[in-house]
């Protein structure tokens, strides 16, 4: 889409980036047979999920009602809808 800030916030940058750490980890530990460090990775990367949801609700995210797939321009009907 053209013109659309989608994901381009504090709040989806910061969750991608502790998620991508926590899959480092968990890979890294895979390869090492180490299941507890593989756990513990999977737990980083639910903690990027968490980051990000918990600073999406301070404001840091993108409003719903901002997001170009959730406007209506005019009196038209939706794409798709029977009139």
């Amino acid at each position: 889409m053209a013109g659309s800030s989608h994901g381009h916030t504090p709040a989806a940058w910061t969750g991608v980036i502790i998620a991508f750490i926590g899959f480092c980890v968990a890979g890294a530990f895979m390869v090492m047979a180490q299941p507890v460090g593989f756990w513990a990775g999977m737990g980083i990367v639910i903690l990027g999920g968490v980051v990000g949801a918990v600073m999406r609700a301070m404001g840091m995210g993108q409003p719903k009602d901002l997001h170009p797939v959730h406007q209506r321009t005019g009196d038209r009907e939706p794409a798709g809808a029977q009139g």
